[in-house]
């Protein structure tokens, strides 16, 4: 799944750590996200947004 999540961390200056332990997860898991090469609970995906100032439906592209 494609998603917007390196974009929007770097508009709003957040490392890939950082963004990682606001969502509660590990920062491999970011890494893995942003290469799109992981589809994210809803509930973290919710939780990515959320911190990225998104909504989910613009963040996550199907």
């Amino acid at each position: 799944m494609k998603n917007l999540i390196k974009e929007k961390r770097a508009q709003l200056n957040l490392t890939q750590e950082q963004l990682a332990n606001k969502v509660g997860v590990r920062r491999e898991t970011i890494v893995f996200l942003e290469a799109g090469k992981y589809n994210p609970s809803l509930q973290l995906a919710y939780n990515v947004a959320k911190i990225l100032k998104t909504p989910i439906e613009e963040l996550f592209i199907f």
